[in-house]
């Protein structure tokens, strides 16, 4: 889920020149993406796998942070306000600009304050929330060979019809959250604030706990499948505002949460609704769209995914549906499955407990009002299979070769530069980790 949007600062020029590659080349090459996703050069910029320059960066970001009154450090055994790999998500946005992302960072903090964010998530109502899930990217319980959350998101659903049964949910104050009645923010943008802080507070932090080929870097993005099959060009027109409020959203607060877009089902027309996507990003979002020809889908997701989370319909195993619940796979099953509940009549797959979940390691805590009454409550869990038998600290990953830190998006043409010119093999093979981090 960051559903489409993602910052990435360019000066004029770069944003200039990317934008005319763009309008002559909207397609990336999805093969060259799958082989630089395969590598590690697609962790450059992120936790245990920065630079000096970085490493430094992130230390005088922090300190400017705390200077100005939004960052607290890890101190007397209380952990620092925000960690590490939220700071850079700000940082990668901006290039590792640290006056750019003090900004963004300052502007977010200051949004989650005024907006009540936290309590929003923690009051919101269970329908309320649930009724925003099925607008929006859903989950599928899976993740990608990376370890990334896969999320599906199939316009068609988004007709007029549900269109209006969704807004008509949203008829009093009170339907959303009773704490943010008076809010003059949309009702609409307050649900989609909620399903954010999901993917932020339970996905991505769950997503770290289980094994995965880099368990040294936390998981900070999410991998997207869009199908747009069967969507008429006045829908798609209809549905323009939908869309740009989620893009909106990323873009401003929550930065960097975006993997990979896969584009499939793509109609005769796509371009012309491309020209007007494209429009809605900077130049570093549109790298990491793939539109895929119907031959393209099963190979393509099939690198970058195991069968067994690819759904059905896309050439895949997975017995998962738009609107279905997550569906776990064993090894998260092991951690959360306590949030599983029993099929529904008809089916014989658990489903998943509804609304605002937050994960914390050993423990799951259940959010959300049903009918204004709290249903607060921790939840424990099992042992996360990422934890090392011995506890020890995970180990600090090779420095990367200037020219891992060129590739600034996926699907550039410094990606491919990349393929062509293998890092060192002492890159390659980075020590194995420990510890999840």
């Amino acid at each position: 889920m960051p559903f489409w949007g993602s910052k990435s600062a360019q000066t004029p020029a770069e944003s200039d020149a990317s934008s005319t590659h763009d309008a002559t080349d909207h397609k990336n090459d999805p093969v060259a993406s799958a082989s630089q996703a395969a590598g590690t050069a697609w962790l450059a910029g992120h936790l245990h796998h920065l630079t000096d320059d970085q490493e430094k960066k992130l230390t005088d970001f922090k300190k400017l942070s705390e200077e100005k009154g939004y960052y607290k450090p890890e101190r007397d055994g209380e952990k620092a306000s925000h960690d590490d790999a939220t700071m850079l998500r700000f940082l990668r946005a901006r290039k590792f600009d640290i006056d750019g992302a003090w900004g963004q960072f300052k502007d977010t903090e200051d949004w989650r304050r005024d907006n009540a964010i936290e309590s929003l998530y923690e009051n919101i109502e269970v329908d309320s929330y649930d009724a925003a899930r099925r607008m929006y990217p859903q989950w599928t319980g899976r993740r990608d060979r990376r370890g990334i959350p896969v999320y599906v998101f199939e316009i068609k659903h988004l007709n007029s019809k549900n269109m209006a049964a969704y807004n008509s949910t949203m008829s009093s104050s009170e339907s959303t959250s009773e704490t943010h009645q008076s809010s003059a923010v949309p009702q609409r943008l307050l649900r989609l604030f909620a399903l954010y802080e999901n993917l932020l507070n339970f996905v991505m932090p769950l997503c770290s706990q289980l094994s995965r080929p880099n368990p040294e870097t936390p998981i900070v993005t999410s991998t997207n499948i869009v199908d747009v099959s069967g969507v008429g060009l006045k829908q798609f027109w209809n549905l323009k505002g939908h869309m740009q409020d989620a893009s909106v959203l990323a873009t401003a607060h929550y930065p960097e949460t975006l993997d990979r877009i896969f584009i499939i089902g793509a109609p005769s027309f796509f371009p012309t609704v491309w020209g007007w996507i494209k429009r809605w990003f900077d130049p570093g979002t549109t790298s990491k769209i793939f539109i895929l020809s119907a031959a393209e889908v099963k190979p393509t997701l099939t690198a970058f995914m195991d069968p067994s989370s690819i759904p059905k319909q896309y050439g895949g195993e997975l017995d998962w549906q738009w609107g279905d619940m997550p569906y776990l796979d064993e090894e998260s099953r092991k951690l959360v499955g306590v949030l599983e509940t029993p099929p529904a009549e008809g089916e014989t797959k658990p489903s998943f407990i509804k609304g605002p979940v937050l994960f914390k390691g050993d423990h799951v805590e259940v959010l959300g009002k049903v009918n204004g009454e709290s249903r607060k409550s921790d939840v424990p869990v099992g042992a996360s299979p990422a934890e090392s038998s011995n506890g020890a600290a995970p180990v600090q990953a090779e420095k990367p070769t200037e020219q891992e830190q060129e590739v600034s998006e996926p699907g550039s043409e410094n990606e491919k530069v990349i393929l062509q010119e293998p890092a060192p093999t002492n890159e390659e093979n980075a020590p194995t980790q420990t510890a999840a981090a």
